[in-house]
């Protein structure tokens, strides 16, 4: 008898299940149509622009406009150091990987064609 009244109580614990925010959520917002201008430019300003532009580090390479930014993602490998694990060779930004939705923002962009 007190066995079966642990094993009822103990019931409802043990049928409870754990779900993580990451199985429950989405990691790409939906956007229609992905522009520079409105969605992309935020991120290079906000993660990019202090190395990619005049006096910084990387003023070789700048990313403070448009066509610089679509120059390197068709003529570099923005995408792929952009995709690049935290320690990983050549991984941008140097100072910590961007947020997984904020990439796949800049991924998006690309596949869809580059929009101003």
């Amino acid at each position: 008898m007190k066995n079966y009244l642990i094993l009822l109580l103990a019931l409802p614990i043990l049928s409870c299940e754990s779900t993580t925010f990451e199985e429950i959520s989405e990691e790409t917002p939906v956007i229609d149509s992905i522009t520079y201008s409105e969605d992309v430019k935020l991120i290079i300003d906000a993660n990019c622009i202090e190395c990619h532009s005049p006096g910084g580090i990387s003023s070789f390479r700048p990313l403070t406009n448009y066509d610089e930014v679509r120059e390197a993602v068709l003529e570099t490998n923005l995408l792929d150091r952009i995709q690049r694990q935290n320690g990983e060779e050549g991984q941008m930004p140097q100072t910590g990987r961007m947020p997984q939705n904020l990439i796949d923002i800049i991924l998006i962009w690309n596949d869809q064609g580059l929009l101003e």
